[in-house]
């Protein structure tokens, strides 16, 4: 019988054994390399959108995986800022990303989501996306499209990536995704992105609760049904991390819910950056005051910042893109002038996003299932930002500085 003292050592010794084989058992494949982590970005699609329609690999998924009640969004609750946000794991403030829509004064020039250059010019993307992370630690990523996967960031690109097109079918991005995973060992990425936007397209079009809306989520369980169904039939389903995220939720609009911006002020006193439902006021020169006093106040569905005050709990005021006034409308209100109402009949219909990241409607989804993450478990609510952390650590790849904690999402992981 071992004395209590070497029983002691030996029990720790072996629980440090156990632990050790259970953590290779969980961040390795069968030949001993990381798993690779598929990362699938959901445009628009809603925490609560699982109920709106049948969903069986989504809910197969959470079945055998992890998700979270919902994961906050930044502000604003944007594509291409909270997409950027969930690769980098910082505010809009620190990697530039401030809308879809935005200009810069330093180098007087606009970035629009239609205007391929500026997407592809890395001067817009601050911040150190995952797969720039994973490429400068020696591994290869692939992007069937994302959000700054165009763009020469830091003078990387992933190793695979695909100019944005809009209309590619959901099946030629999930045929690819398993193309690249069939690649021989020492050429097969480590991190592999996909985004599909159907849902975005439905709600903004027809708006939440619509037909519409119900069958683009059953198209996207489909679609994400042919890539589990393809790992399967690789053997590599249990050897693969799949995390499956949304960007924001949506909330219907009206015609009866719109913030005339000028029956408050001369729009020649002011250039509006971006109109709704943030809208990014740049006022003439002298004119800043004035224009400040006439919007704030002047509507009890708009809130008025100057950039100095806008709220702490947005991140969103040190950057030199954000603009000298804010007016964010409340959920479910658009801003608009009253030419481009009367001129628009069919405007201001559907759902759209963009709101308080506060607001419940504009929620988003977190799904996880892998080697690396807890089975059947529902963790709290947190924020986007810490899922760059966590991607990092799943990757086993060091990660950059930046707005996250691996602590505040460690409850996902086996």
């Amino acid at each position: 019988m071992l004395p209590r003292v070497g029983r002691a050592a030996w029990q720790s010794r072996l629980a440090a054994l156990l632990i050790a084989t259970v953590i290779v058992g969980v961040s390795c494949t069968r030949n001993g390399t990381p798993a690779p982590v598929i990362l699938v970005g959901l445009d628009a699609f809603g925490w609560d959108f699982l109920e709106k329609a049948e969903t069986p690999t989504l809910d197969g998924l959470i079945a055998r995986g992890v998700r979270a009640e919902w994961m906050v969004p930044i502000f604003p609750t944007k594509t291409f800022p909270n997409h950027y946000s969930i690769v980098t794991g910082v505010y809009a403030e620190r990697h530039g990303i401030v809308s879809n829509t935005m200009y810069d004064p330093l180098f007087e020039a606009w970035f629009r989501l239609s205007d391929r250059e500026a997407v592809q010019d890395g001067r817009w993307w601050g911040g150190e996306p995952v797969w720039v992370t994973a490429e400068r630690a020696g591994r290869t990523a692939a992007a069937f499209f994302w959000p700054g996967t165009e763009a020469d960031i830091q003078g990387i690109r992933p190793t695979h990536w695909r100019t944005y097109v809009h209309r590619t079918p959901n099946d030629e991005r999930v045929d690819q995704v398993l193309a690249w995973l069939d690649l021989p060992e020492g050429e097969r990425p480590s991190l592999i992105t996909t985004y599909f936007a159907d849902v975005d397209d439905a709600t903004h079009g027809f708006g939440v609760d619509a037909p519409e809306t119900s069958e683009a989520i059953r198209e996207i369980d489909r679609a994400i049904g042919r890539l589990v169904a393809g790992l399967e039939a690789r053997d590599i389903l249990e050897e693969v991390n799949l995390v499956i995220v949304s960007d924001h939720g949506m909330v219907d609009r009206s015609r009866d819910r719109v913030v005339f911006l000028d029956d408050f002020v001369d729009l020649d006193d002011v250039e509006v950056v971006d109109w709704s439902p943030v809208a990014a006021i740049v006022p003439a020169e002298g004119r800043e005051e004035g224009v400040f006093q006439r919007l704030v106040g002047a509507h009890p569905h708009l809130q008025v910042y100057r950039k100095a005050e806008i709220p702490d709990r947005w991140h969103y005021r040190d950057h030199h893109r954000i603009q000298p006034i804010l007016a964010v409308a409340d959920p479910g209100w658009a801003i608009s002038t009253r030419d481009y109402f009367r001129s628009r009949p069919d405007a201001f219909g559907g759902a759209t996003h963009g709101y308080d990241n506060a607001a419940q409607s504009m929620q988003a989804l977190f799904i996880a299932s892998g080697p690396a993450f807890r089975s059947g478990a529902v963790v709290p609510p947190f924020q986007n930002i810490h899922v760059y952390e966590l991607l990092c650590h799943v990757l086993e790849v060091a990660a950059a500085p930046n707005d996250g904690s691996l602590d505040s999402v460690r409850m996902l992981l086996r």
